[in-house]
């Protein structure tokens, strides 16, 4: 876990540790939610990076009566 402080523009610098994890880079969007007593920071993916995530997946799975 890392600790970040807030500026007095309400910034936070995301630490370089996480960055490279998550692979962010400068101008790329990121969604902000407010949880309860926490803040969560998702990096918006482009629909490009998200091709192919799925090869590999089957196709044979149970399906219930109604949904065939």
């Amino acid at each position: 876990m890392e600790t970040v402080t807030v500026s007095p523009k309400f910034q936070v610098v995301i630490p370089k540790k996480v960055r490279l994890m998550l692979n962010i880079q400068p101008g790329q969007k990121i969604q902000v939610l407010a949880l309860e007593d926490r803040i969560e920071f998702i990096p918006v993916r482009s629909m490009k990076s998200a091709r192919g995530f799925l090869k590999g997946m089957t196709l044979n799975i149970e399906r219930e009566q109604d949904r065939l």
